[in-house]
């Protein structure tokens, strides 16, 4: 069991080598290398792990189809490598799922099954499966909504899959079962300098006590906040330029009848020349994503109504029945932190890079923005390699590309939820034998149990009702109104774990419910 306060007072009384800033993919995962290196490591975020781009993805593990299109080859080689392993990783996390490309024209089957040939060569021994022609039968018996009018065949190619937040707990686990401390809701205030002007720690405030502030010392502190990175930057340098410039990704949750069966879709060139997909994903179906360029960041973005409007007119165009706005069960937005465009005033997210970028300070302020959950593991180790020899600090050599995550299992049984806990299922399972009231679901349309709710605060760092019905269940990805509805009964049990009293409970509900609305289409 993960005890809060002993980690507070741990993180106040230890002299680390590592301290991190920002606790979504490239954080936790910096944290897991650091910690398994031998290094002490502290990671603190603002929020809940992954609360903001880290679980608001498409939940592919993927090279990327179109940066082959714009022939930035070595970046889809680097990110199809890292697919295998996060696959090889953490099986019960990632699996291969078949993505169709319907063909409509004569010549799109010999195109795309030569482009997806050269995709799949790229992934060398990590490849999860080979791309192949395929007759109109067979499209329409892996995707038997797609829409049939001029339907001619199509092609299909193999990606990952993954649980964007569940990977993100599993990674925080994974660093703690290694040593390391990893507090959510722990807000990075200010950086400590020494008389020479160099970084040694940071100035943080436990923001669920709303306390004084505390410090946090450490050899080397790395920022890690994503779309948040320019804030930290400006608290070591005030004269900073930006170096990030977001980008909104919207996503639409339907129900699976909108694809039919279990292979995704992909939708090569839409409207505007991005790619579309339409993925299963706990039984149901994600449609997205936009790619919106936007000027200032937030942990709560919301879709634009045109985002809304693209994306079901879009998706409307390849499948049978239409979604409407009706049929959407949840909106969630999420920020790419894309590294900022070199020309001047520039706004298109194809000029801005996907690859990662490192920056160090004259302070010893180690900064890495870009990227994608795919590469978290490799932006980690590179920006980690960087970070230990400015600050001259020995250590263990990586071992991450070969390791096993906390709760690795294969072979799972994805037509139940708990699958996503891997090896930790049992300890539920235990919860639920304990008392036989865990086992009762917390809404009647899910199989979500309190059990889960109980797990989640015990042992994955849960502390509120959205942490729990967000980025540990899922259900409010899945259909926020039966979240609300969930929001009672989760309240409850967080507040008998925490001792938390009647007040507690009715902000929660509160606070929750009114988020929740936020990812309903009215």
């Amino acid at each position: 069991m993960n005890n809060r306060n002993d980690s507070l007072k741990k993180a106040k009384d230890t002299t680390w080598d590592v301290a991190i800033i920002g606790g979504g993919a490239t954080g936790l995962g910096i944290a897991v290398d650091s910690a398994t290196r031998g290094l002490k490591t502290i990671l603190i975020d603002q929020s809940d792990f992954a609360k903001g781009t880290s679980s608001r993805s498409t939940k592919l593990v993927h090279g990327g189809v179109r940066y082959l299109q714009q022939g930035d080859v070595a970046l889809v080689r680097e990110a199809l490598h890292e697919r295998g392993r996060m696959k090889r990783n953490a099986p019960h996390l990632v699996r291969d799922m078949r993505f169709i490309i319907g063909q409509y024209r004569w010549w799109e089957r010999a195109f795309y099954t030569i482009g997806l040939t050269m995709y799949d060569l790229l992934a060398g021994r990590l490849g999860l499966g080979r791309s192949l022609p395929l007759s109109k039968k067979t499209v329409l018996k892996e995707i038997p909504a797609l829409a049939r009018e001029n339907l001619r065949g199509g092609v299909v190619y193999h990606d990952g899959q993954f649980d964007d937040s569940r990977m993100a707990i599993t990674l925080a686990l994974t660093a703690i079962d290694n040593g390391a401390t990893c507090l959510n809701y722990v807000k990075a205030e200010s950086l400590v300098k020494n008389q020479d002007g160099k970084i040694t720690g940071v100035i943080a405030r436990d923001v669920l006590t709303d306390k004084d502030s505390f410090e946090i010392n450490a050899k080397v502190v790395i920022n890690a906040t994503g779309v948040f990175v320019d804030d930290i930057m400006l608290m070591d340098a005030p004269e900073a330029s930006k170096k990030v410039r977001p980008s909104q990704g919207v996503h639409l949750v339907v129900d699976a009848q909108f694809l039919g069966g279990d292979s995704a879709l992909m939708i090569p060139k839409t409207f505007d020349g991005r790619v579309l997909f339409g993925v299963p994903w706990h039984g149901k179906t994600i449609l997205g994503t936009t790619d919106t360029p936007l000027d200032e960041e937030t942990l709560e973005p919301r879709a634009l109504e045109s985002e809304v409007d693209f994306i079901l007119k879009q998706a409307g165009v390849y499948l049978s029945k239409k979604p409407t706005r009706k049929d959407v069960l949840c909106v969630f937005a999420g920020l790419r932190p894309l590294a900022a465009p070199t020309k001047s005033g520039s706004t298109k997210t194809k000029e801005i890079s996907r690859s990662h970028k490192i920056y160090h300070s004259k302070s010893g302020l180690v900064t890495i923005t870009g990227g994608k959950w795919t590469t978290y593991r490799s932006m980690a180790e590179d920006v980690l390699n960087q970070a230990l020899k400015k600050a001259n600090i020995s250590a263990k050599p990586c071992s991450t590309a070969n390791m096993k995550l906390h709760g690795y299992k294969e072979n799972v049984d994805r037509s139940d939820w708990n699958y996503v806990y891997g090896t930790d299922a049992e300890k539920i399972s235990a919860i639920s034998a304990h008392d036989k009231s865990a086992c009762e679901k917390i809404h009647p349309k899910y199989n979500f149990t309190k059990a889960q709710v109980i797990f989640a605060v015990r042992n994955e760092l849960a502390q509120t009702v959205e942490d729990v019905l967000a980025r540990r269940v899922r259900l409010m990805f899945l259909d926020a109104r039966s979240a609300k509805e969930s929001a009672p009964v989760v309240a409850e049990i967080i507040a008998n774990e925490l001792g938390k009293d009647e007040q507690w409970k009715e902000n929660q509900i509160k606070e929750f419910c009114e988020l929740a609305d936020g990812y309903i289409l009215k």
